[in-house]
């Protein structure tokens, strides 16, 4: 097969004004996954739907790019629950009309190096329990809660979730009924719930060490999402084959086939509302889309602070309600390739979590006081290993990710600056940030040391140029507990004809996202058509 060429990997349309329908239904700004599924599901509800992407490819963080002959994606590392008819897998079946297909990781899918000790997390839920035991043979009764607390969130969800969907004269009328049904343990923080059923800190380490899915450690995050990021994994991780950009190409035909189009290079100047109503949407090159439906995927913050009027967003109260959240932690990335193959180079199917001990919280706060201090998390990911059609396209090579925190306020005084031109002193930074990060995987895998063939460094400002995030954050709004105290925070605003999804709406993560788009267009459409829909999705 002929190696990829980088247009291959630009999924959409380019924008142009003369390329846009006379009308649509709906306009959805950003194609990240949240975005995509709600314009999918309207699609298959007759409506005609434009779905407007800044950036040349469409995907969002499920996006694919190349450079020197190799091929990274940028936030699909791995995916549970895709090994089963889960209620996940489905609805990917359903939105790729079964095109999208799975590769299962080693059964080791996480290993945690934490200081100098080494844990690891196995695929499926008596396999993972069991894996616990041998490595904290006295802690069974903690295991044994901690799984049940999973299963108590797990149960929780749906209302939850249903309870984002109502409007505020109902979640009056059902707060009693809600709750009942949503224990308390979802809004306290993980490290508060598992120091109730464990003393034993190296075992609570293990517990949280995916904590960089979410960006926020144990003493900061909502037991909420963190039970759902390890439920989500407890049958092991799942990548897709052919690289992360397959999710995009997979989504666009059911949305094409409807009339609508996912547009690049489509920069929304601002929303347009007039007498408190939507009307439409503003384009950077002065086109105005007219619609009376807009979608916004592109996070709380953009939407209210950034897309629309600074009267708009005072008269609807938001301008109150954002100070009650804050952007999530922005990082760095390492992409990394080998002209040699992940078999060849001896890469594993396994992700790397390495962090300097078991005190997360007190790791991070070193490091954000004291740049110079070791990364509090360092997480490396074997792509071409996982995906079994990788050599297909870059035939003897292979590639490696390296993710990490840093805070964006290391490089705002690069702010503003273009992309590929911010200046020696920028590059330098970058280079001793990568230099650094090398390290741990060199350390880890001291074989790749001298096999090197290319590496690339991105910080908070690529996030932000590529993906319209203000502050480089990687999973939108901070996963606190008091983040899933706010009401206003679901698929519907006050502005008659806005409305919200991506991961915002729900929790973070690809499936989150997803899952909110589900939210997205059953608020739009109600309950009754979107429960048909969701029958047939679900006997698919």
């Amino acid at each position: 097969m002929t190696a990829l060429t980088p247009s291959t990997i630009r999924i959409g349309y380019r924008y142009r004004a003369n390329r846009l329908a006379e009308k649509y239904d709906a306009l959805v700004i950003g194609s990240g996954i949240g975005g995509l599924t709600t314009a999918a599901l309207l699609s298959e509800q007759g409506w005609k739907v434009c779905v407007l992407e800044q950036h040349y490819t469409a995907g969002g963080y499920t996006h694919s790019f190349d450079r020197n002959g190799y091929e990274w994606d940028v936030g699909v590392h791995y995916i549970g629950e895709m090994g089963a008819p889960t209620r996940s897998r489905k609805m990917f079946d359903f939105l790729s009309e079964g095109k999208l297909e799975w590769a299962p990781m080693d059964s080791e899918y996480d290993r945690f190096y934490i200081g100098d000790k080494t844990f690891s997390a196995h695929a499926g839920k008596q396999e993972f329990q069991d894996n616990l035991l041998r490595q904290f043979p006295g802690e069974g009764e903690a295991i044994k809660a901690y799984m049940g607390l999973l299963n108590q969130v797990s149960k929780a969800m749906p209302m939850f979730a249903m309870s984002r969907l109502l409007r505020p004269w109902q979640r009056r009328l059902m707060g009693p009924y809600l709750r009942a049904r949503i224990p308390e343990l979802l809004f306290r923080t993980t490290y508060d719930v598992l120091s109730e059923i464990t003393d034993d800190q190296d075992l609570i380490a293990v517990l949280t060490g995916q904590w960089g899915d979410m960006g926020l450690p144990p003493r900061q995050s909502s037991f909420l999402v963190h039970a759902l990021i390890a439920r989500h994994y407890l049958y092991g991780g799942f990548y897709p084959i052919g690289g992360s950009w397959k999710i995009a190409e997979s989504i666009i035909p059911r949305i094409k086939r409807a009339g609508g189009e996912v547009f690049t290079y489509a920069l929304v100047k601002r929303i347009v509302v007039e007498e408190g109503k939507v009307s439409g949407v503003e384009m950077a090159d002065g086109h105005v889309i007219e619609c009376p439906c807009v979608i916004s995927s592109a996070g709380v913050h953009n939407t209210f602070e950034h897309l629309l009027d600074t009267d708009v967003t005072h008269q609807s109260g938001y301008e109150s309600k954002l100070p009650s959240v804050k952007p999530s932690i922005s990082h760095l990335g390492v992409y990394i390739g080998l002209k040699a193959t992940a078999e060849e180079l001896g890469l594993p199917r396994t992700n790397f979590w390495i962090y300097s001990d078991s005190d997360y919280d007190g790791a991070v706060e070193r490091f954000l006081k004291e740049p110079d201090a070791p990364f509090p998390a360092v997480y490396i990911s074997f792509p071409s290993a996982k995906d079994p059609d990788y050599l297909n396209r870059r035939p003897g090579t292979a590639t490696i990710e390296i993710v990490a925190p840093a805070p964006y306020e290391w490089f705002e005084k690069w702010k503003g600056t273009a992309w590929g031109k911010r200046g020696d002193d920028y590059e330098a930074f970058k280079a001793e940030l990568g230099e650094r990060l090398m390290e741990f995987l060199y350390e880890k895998l001291p074989q790749l040391r001298g096999r090197v063939d290319y590496y690339e460094v991105s910080t908070p400002l690529s996030t932000e140029y590529f993906c319209s995030y203000g502050r480089g954050e990687l999973y939108g709004i901070d996963h606190e507990p008091a983040r899933f105290r706010q009401d206003w925070l679901g698929p519907r605003t006050r502005i008659r004809g806005l409305w919200l999804t991506g991961q915002d709406v729900l929790t973070c993560g690809v499936t989150g996202a997803m899952m909110a788009g589900v939210l997205t267009t059953t608020a739009i459409v109600g309950m009754r058509r979107m429960g048909k829909l969701m029958k047939r999705i679900g006997g698919s």
